[in-house]
C-alpha cells in the first residue's frame, strides 16, 4: 500500500537522481510543474465531454455521441477546431494587451496549484503562508478579465468585464472569510498543516471523520465557500459575465481560435483549483473518510481526486438545474446575505474553539446547540430581510409603435 501511495514521489526522486547533481534542483522544479500542466488540462478535456453528456441527460437529449467511443473523443475534435480557426483581432484593439489577457488568466490559475497538497508528500512547494499565496495569485484573474474587456474596444466586452470584476470582488469577500474560519480553527496558513489537523476520526468509535465540514461552523463555511467559488468561476447560476442573451459572450466576445480556447481552459482550471482548496479546507484533503481497513488500500491521491470529482459533479448538476440570476439579485445576495453570514461564521468559530475545554456531562451537545443557534438565527433573519418588500406585480410588456 505504501508503495502505491508514494509511487509518484518515488518516481520523481528516481528521475531527479538520474540527472547530474548541478542540475538536480532544476530537474526537481520541472518534475513538480510538468504533472500539474499535463494532468489538469487532461482532466479539463474529459470534464468538458462528461459535462456535456450529463447536461444532455438532464435535458433529455444525448449530448456528444459521434467522435470516438460514446463520444468521449469530442474534446480532440474541439481542440483541432480551435487550433485551425482564424485568430481575428479587432482593428482598434490594443493588440499587446489583447494577446496577454488569456495568458495572464492561465498563468494565475496554474500558479495556484503549486500550494495544493494532492496526496501524502505530493505538493509542488510548501510555504507557511500557502493559503495567502493562493488568494494572492488568484487576484490576477481580475486583472486578466479587465485586460480582455478593455483591450477589445467593444462595449459588450467592456460591460462584461465590469460585470465580471464586480462579481469577483463581491464574492471574493465571503470566499476569503470562509477560508479564514479554517485558519482561525487551525492557527495556520499552511495547507499541509490544515490537512494534518483533519486526520483521524471522532465520535461513535471514531467512525465520523475529523473533517471540518462535520462541525457547525465548518458546514456553514463549506456551503459559503462552494457558493462563492461558483461565482468566482463564473459557473451557473452566477454566469452573468457571459450572459449570451444580454452581452453576447462577455469579456472575451472578441476572442477566437486558441485565445478563446485559452480562456475556456483557464476557467475550468480555476474551477478545479478552487474546488481543490475546498477539499483541503473542509473535506480532509487526501485523508480517507473512514478508519476501515479497506480505506487504507486506496492511495491518498485517489481519495483527493475522488473528492474533487464529487465537487465538480455538483457544479455540473447546478448548471443543469438552476436558472441564471439577474445582476441585481447576484449583488444583493453577495452583500446582504453571503458577507454577513461569513462574518457571523467567524464568531461561531471562536465560540466553538473556546468552548472546547468544556468537559461536564452533555457539554458537547450544549456546544453544538449553541453554535447551530448562532448560525440558524441570522440565516433566517437575513433570508427574510433579503426577500422583504419584494412585491411582484403583474408583468407588463412594451412594444415598438
Amino acid at each position: 500500500m505504501e508503495r502505491l501511495d508514494q509511487i509518484f514521489v518515488t518516481l520523481k526522486a528516481w528521475a531527479v537522481g538520474q540527472v547530474p547533481e548541478p542540475f538536480q534542483v532544476i530537474a526537481s522544479i520541472v518534475l513538480s510543474i510538468a504533472p500539474i500542466m499535463l494532468v489538469f488540462p487532461g482532466i479539463f478535456a474529459l470534464t468538458t465531454v462528461a459535462e456535456r453528456k450529463l447536461l444532455g441527460r438532464i435535458q433529455n437529449r444525448l449530448g456528444p455521441n459521434r467522435v470516438g467511443p460514446f463520444g468521449f473523443l469530442q474534446w480532440a475534435a474541439d481542440g483541432l477546431k480551435t487550433i485551425t480557426k482564424e485568430d481575428i483581432v479587432p482593428r482598434n484593439a490594443d493588440k499587446v494587451v489583447h494577446f496577454l489577457a488569456p495568458v495572464v488568466l492561465l498563468v494565475s490559475a496554474l500558479l495556484a496549484y503549486s500550494v495544493i497538497p494532492f496526496g501524502r508528500n505530493m505538493y509542488a512547494i510548501e510555504i507557511d503562508a500557502g493559503i495567502l499565496f493562493f488568494f494572492a495569485v488568484g487576484a490576477g484573474t481580475e486583472l486578466a478579465v479587465f485586460m480582455a474587456g478593455w483591450s477589445s474596444r467593444n462595449k459588450y466586452a467592456l460591460l462584461g468585464a465590469m460585470r465580471a470584476i464586480a462579481q469577483m470582488i463581491s464574492y471574493e469577500m465571503p470566499l476569503l472569510l470562509a477560508a479564514l474560519a479554517v485558519v482561525m480553527a487551525t492557527g495556520s496558513l499552511n495547507p499541509n498543516e490544515i490537512v494534518a489537523a483533519q486526520e483521524g476520526g471522532r465520535g461513535w468509535g471514531e467512525i465520523v471523520p475529523n473533517w471540518f465540514v462535520f462541525t457547525p461552523w465548518g458546514f456553514a463555511g463549506c456551503i459559503l465557500f462552494l457558493i462563492a467559488a461558483a461565482a468566482e468561476s463564473n459557473r451557473s447560476p452566477f454566469d452573468l459575465p457571459e450572459a449570451e442573451s444580454e452581452i453576447i459572450a462577455g469579456y472575451f466576445v472578441e476572442y477566437s481560435g486558441m485565445k478563446f480556447a485559452t480562456f475556456f481552459l483557464a476557467e475550468y482550471l480555476g474551477l478545479f483549483v478552487i474546488s481543490s482548496l475546498c477539499v483541503v479546507l473542509f473535506l480532509g484533503g487526501w485523508h480517507a473518510p473512514f478508519p476501515f481497513f479497506w480505506c487504507a488500500w486506496v492511495p491518498s491521491w485517489a481519495w483527493f481526486i475522488g473528492k474533487l470529482a464529487c465537487i465538480v459533479l455538483l457544479y455540473i448538476w447546478m448548471r443543469g438545474t438552476l436558472p441564471r440570476l439577474r445582476i441585481d439579485q447576484l449583488m444583493n445576495f453577495a452583500w446582504k446575505f453571503m458577507l454577513p453570514m461569513a462574518l457571523i461564521n467567524l464568531v461561531v468559530v471562536a465560540v466553538w474553539t473556546y468552548t472546547r475545554p468544556w468537559n461536564y456531562f452533555g457539554a458537547e451537545l450544549v456546544r453544538w446547540l449553541l453554535c447551530v443557534g448562532l448560525l440558524l438565527a441570522p440565516y433566517l433573519l437575513l433570508g427574510r430581510n433579503l426577500l422583504r418588500n419584494r412585491k411582484w406585480g403583474p408583468r407588463t410588456y412594451r412594444y415598438a409603435s
